[in-house]
């Protein structure tokens, strides 16, 4: 077995009072295929950032190779004070790498290096992030959510180019396929520590679904045990009194291990709070176009009738974030015209998360700081309610949206969204 190239044991990290991670683990070899998996805001993100060397853990054990090279692709890649991709990419080479991967990185991924930055779409910024890190070909890739905003043309090049590389990979995901393709190995990040399965993704949910069993079985176990002692407290005949007070303390110790444990996290209770009823028509399009440095949107035409779902689909680039925006009302078209429906309540959840203020609290952005209340479904909530139903724990009523996962973030999103009549 290879020396590892980075390893991370009983890592603690505390946000708040809460620990986010408490004895997390993390050991990457050459060759390796990590997926880090686990639920929204349990410190996958964090975890990868110690290993990477961007945050610093209030305890534990990190090491890293002191040749190996690493590279973390972030979730939200910060292209300020770079004037075109290429310069961003070139930015990540370091001494005695080829200069030429970013060339070959670009053109593979459909773009030619003199777009601006603060003009790509989603699926375009996405892309120049992922020729950044991977043209320096480092021992260690990190990978935050790769495949947020990309095609499915752009998602199976990746997945081909990552199971080529010599890199180390360590990847976060919530795309079930994607890692099941380039993973050989499954570290699950649960309630603040870490478990390691050395079998890719594909195993993962049948070895999680065995582990939480057993930990229920065990659980079941201890609360039988301390039934019995406190039967034997209460019936039992007395001995010796040091005996006596090793089993005080015995079942003292067993009702803490029980009221502490923290069962998995459940699932999120959503619904759609219904508008007033609308028209018929809800949106109806002519011939609009659109155009920036080159046309986006060609002559279009288009009646979406209230009950339609409609998906808009298309390579990175595309117009699709641009039409919708036109049909929705939140850009005027060059050309054409636009008809919105009556009594139309439109509800948006926007993919680059710009309405969201870091310092923003999460009881604050979902009453929109009327109070500690909000109306769904024509129902008055209490705020901290409304938020377990998204997965959320009362306590982070305060907490600032700066401290939420990408995930956490989405979620929080999505509660605002659907809270809202559409």
């Amino acid at each position: 077995m290879a020396p590892p190239i980075l390893k991370l044991d009983d890592i603690v990290l505390t946000f708040g009072g809460t620990p986010l991670l408490n004895g997390a683990a993390l050991q990457v070899e050459p060759g390796d295929r990590i997926s880090l998996v686990g639920r929204n805001g349990s410190g996958k993100s964090t975890l990868m950032k110690i290993a990477a060397g961007m945050v610093e853990a209030q305890s534990g054990e990190v090491f890293r190779h002191p040749n190996a090279t690493i590279r973390y692709l972030e979730q939200a890649p910060d292209f300020a004070g770079y004037k075109t991709v290429q310069a961003y990419a070139e930015a990540g080479l370091g001494p005695g790498d080829d200069p030429y991967r970013v060339t070959y990185l670009l053109e593979h991924l459909g773009l030619t290096g003199e777009e601006d930055p603060v003009r790509l779409s989603g699926g375009e910024a996405r892309r120049a992030a992922l020729v950044r890190v991977m043209a320096p070909e480092p021992d260690i890739l990190m990978l935050d959510e790769p495949t947020n905003h990309l095609d499915l043309p752009t998602i199976e090049w990746l997945e081909d180019e990552l199971r080529k590389t010599r890199s180390a990979l360590v990847v976060i995901s919530h795309d079930r396929r994607f890692l099941e393709k380039v993973s050989n190995a499954t570290v699950w990040l649960d309630r603040g520590t870490s478990r390691r399965l050395s079998r890719g993704f594909g195993h993962f949910e049948a070895w999680r679904d065995q582990v939480l069993e057993e930990e229920e079985i065990e659980q079941h176990k201890l609360g039988k045990a301390i039934e019995r002692e406190e039967h034997w407290m209460r019936y039992g005949v007395t001995a010796r009194r040091k005996r006596n007070m090793r089993r005080v303390g015995e079942l003292q110790a067993m009702r803490a291990d029980y009221r502490g444990h923290k069962g998995p996290q459940g699932s999120v209770q959503a619904s759609v709070a219904e508008g007033r009823e609308s028209g018929k028509l809800v949106v109806e399009a002519e011939n609009i176009t659109k155009t920036y440095d080159k046309p986006i949107v060609a002559p279009f035409s288009i009646r979406i009738h209230r009950g339609d779902r409609i998906g808009l689909v298309g390579p990175n680039g595309a117009g699709k974030t641009t039409l919708l925006k036109m049909l929705t009302g939140q850009l005027a078209p060059d050309s054409g015209w636009i008809k919105l429906g009556t009594n139309l309540e439109i509800a948006t959840l926007d993919q680059k998360r710009e309405d969201l203020d870091p310092a923003d609290t999460l009881s604050h952005y979902l009453t929109d700081g009327r109070g500690e209340t909000l109306l769904v479904n024509g129902e008055q909530r209490h705020v901290a309610g409304y938020m377990k139903d998204f997965l959320f724990q009362p306590e982070q009523i305060r907490t600032p949206i700066k401290n939420l996962s990408g995930g956490e973030r989405a979620r929080l999103m999505l509660a605002r969204m659907l809270a809202k009549p559409s």
